[in-house]
């Protein structure tokens, strides 16, 4: 199979808002060690194998709670991208990156000045993405994006007049520099505007799989938006474009967290969680119990005021723990 270039694009098409991008790298696992004892690796292979059952079991229970994937409309991301989609065993067959024993720490960097309510929704991503994985946050002081900054890494937009930062810079010379050895990723949000070459007019974000880091935009993401929208398409970024970090593709079955979308208004129709297969994943990666996960979720969701999603973590619980 050829493998995907290692960095991760979030890029607008023509006609509008692009959020999310295909998944770009995949890393090699390392093999047992030689000198295992035997009974110690039958004993782990019959746990893994256990585990793997009631997460497939777990994805007959949740089905009903998804819309299969309908025909997209003409500006929609499968009208113009031909994505076979990723099932739990295929992902499972790809030896996907995941977070090891060493590395199961998030680190979220603010990059750059917020308003009030931008730092609000930051902070509540953060929360998210932490419950969403099961893996630890770790909020580091707000930065400023140093200036004045080199001619190659800012522009102003043509068509917009905005000045625009290049994502290569904030990669390479911010966020690398910063990496932590526990760190599964870094994250930065900003509210600065982004570009990553002279071909484009603008990216929402872009990652580097092999480097673990990435950076997202929320420059745009408030446009013709209440703050419930705002905070529901910054939450459903934050969480799809870390899956990706985690080698996940774009869900093509259902109408999922993970699904591709070319514009906000396709990002507005998409839940805020991830399909039975996509679940599946996220479970496997971060050895939770799919049921406490849905618990932990309408928790956070109904502190957040999102009462509807809320209450729909607790039905999907309460379906993995019939039966």
């Amino acid at each position: 199979m050829t493998r995907p270039p290692k960095t991760v694009r979030y890029r607008p098409r023509a006609f509008g808002f692009a959020v999310i991008a295909v998944l770009s790298a995949v890393l090699l696992q390392g093999c047992t060690r030689s000198d295992d004892a035997p009974a110690s690796n039958m004993a782990a292979a019959r746990e893994a194998k256990k585990e793997r059952k009631e997460l497939r079991d777990n994805i007959k229970k949740i089905e009903p709670f998804f819309k299969p994937m309908a025909k997209p409309e003409a500006f929609d991301w499968l009208a113009s991208h031909n994505e076979p989609g990723q099932t739990f065993e295929e992902y499972l067959d790809a030896d996907p990156v995941k977070p090891t024993k060493e590395r199961r720490t998030i680190y979220v960097l603010p990059l750059g000045t917020f308003s009030p309510q931008q730092k609000k929704i930051v902070d509540i991503s953060a929360g998210y993405i932490e419950v969403f994985y099961g893996l630890s946050i770790k909020m580091l002081p707000p930065q400023p994006i140093k200036r004045p900054l080199r001619l190659k890494d800012s522009r102003r937009n043509p068509y917009t007049k905005v000045e625009q930062i290049r994502t290569g810079y904030i990669l390479d010379e911010v966020l690398r520099p910063m990496l932590a050895a526990d760190a599964a990723a870094l994250i930065a949000f900003t509210p600065e505007d982004l570009f990553p070459d002279a071909s484009m007019a603008y990216v929402f974000g872009q990652a580097s799989l092999e480097n673990r880091v990435g950076v997202w935009s929320l420059a745009r993401l408030d446009d013709n938006a209440d703050y419930d929208t705002f905070l529901r398409r910054t939450l459903k970024i934050g969480s799809h474009e870390t899956g990706h970090m985690f080698s996940m593709r774009h869900c093509t079955k259902y109408e999922c967290l993970m699904s591709g979308t070319n514009h906000l208004g396709e990002t507005d129709r998409r839940p805020i969680d991830a399909c039975p297969e996509c679940t599946a994943k996220i479970c496997w990666i971060s050895n939770a119990d799919q049921a406490s996960r849905y618990q932990k979720l309408a928790t956070f969701c109904r502190k957040n005021g999102m009462i509807k999603e809320a209450d729909e973590f607790d039905r999907k619980a309460a379906a993995v723990n019939a039966g």
